[in-house]
């Protein structure tokens, strides 16, 4: 026998510090929930894991692009539903002027209204913004909604059927604009033929008005439909990342107690191993 060396203790000393180690990883993936806690853990499941958090994080952000484009585009649209008001009421009034049954005086007081009602309608288009970006003054509005350059949605106002051209350059067949309607009524006296001339110029507007409400609500429905599919799409990445990174308790909590039985076992040989090495001293009586 030799006791130079306890070539049983450190065997049994080196299989404790192997088994200690493992335990170790196991209360850390058990403790954090995770099973990929650092990259020796699995360094090509972190590599993917982490491009998955990556794209989901991108499509998180998109998903609150497009619903802050929501409301942008449903404060526009609320806005140009009561111009659409403000101009059916115009028409309304400009038709009451061209009777003969309406009186110089009734038609006075119908020029008054129309010129507020159109100075209304102007305000609207001039206020009408969210976070200061002013929604009704012809420009051309990119949302972006997904996570590379491509994925954007675009509302096009600036095509001559926009708020803001119908108030200045729109013209009916009678030859001038709603802008001019406007001053026309504050200027000169209101006639029936005046009011005839000016409600082609009231349609036109309305067309206009329209079509650019038409350019939001399509782009409304691109976000919207853009909106259902991002919401998929971020679900099923991360539960892509979850099979990846995130730990099973049930097979670790399994490990974590056969590492632990195999720890105490270990603590138990090497003491066995150093108590034989004590049986060398009956040899020395």
């Amino acid at each position: 026998m030799r006791i130079n060396t306890n070539i049983a203790s450190l065997t049994a000393q080196e299989n404790s510090v192997n088994v200690n180690k493992n335990l170790s990883n196991s209360l850390e993936k058990l403790s954090s929930g995770l099973r990929i806690n650092k990259a020796s853990d699995d360094a090509s499941g972190m590599s993917i894991a982490d491009k998955l958090r990556t794209q989901a994080s991108g499509i998180g952000q998109g998903i609150s692009n497009a619903n802050s484009a929501n409301t942008f585009i449903q404060i526009a649209d609320k806005a140009m539903a009561e111009q659409s008001n403000i101009l059916d009421i115009v028409k309304t009034k400009l038709l009451q002027a061209s009777t003969s049954t309406t009186s110089d005086d009734g038609r006075t007081a119908i020029a008054n209204d129309v010129s507020a009602l159109l100075k209304q309608f102007d305000l609207i288009s001039t206020n009408t913004n969210y976070n200061g970006t002013t929604l009704l003054d012809g420009s051309d509005f990119s949302f972006q909604i997904g996570e590379s350059s491509t994925e954007k949605v675009v509302v096009s106002t600036s095509h001559g059927a926009t708020t803001g051209s119908i108030a200045s350059t729109s013209k009916g067949s009678s030859g001038f604009t709603l802008g001019e309607l406007k001053a026309g009524f504050t200027s000169t006296s209101l006639t029936g033929a005046k009011a005839l001339a000016s409600m082609d110029v009231i349609d036109l507007a309305l067309t206009n008005l329209n079509i650019v409400r038409s350019e939001f609500g399509s782009g409304q429905n691109q976000i919207e439909s853009a909106l259902r599919n991002m919401m998929t799409t971020q679900t099923n990445i991360k539960a892509a990342e979850s099979i990846i990174r995130d730990v099973d308790y049930a097979s670790e909590s399994a490990n974590f107690n056969k590492q632990n039985i195999i720890a105490q076992a270990g603590t138990y040989a090497m003491s066995q191993a150093n108590a034989v090495q004590q049986n060398v001293m009956r040899l020395l009586q």
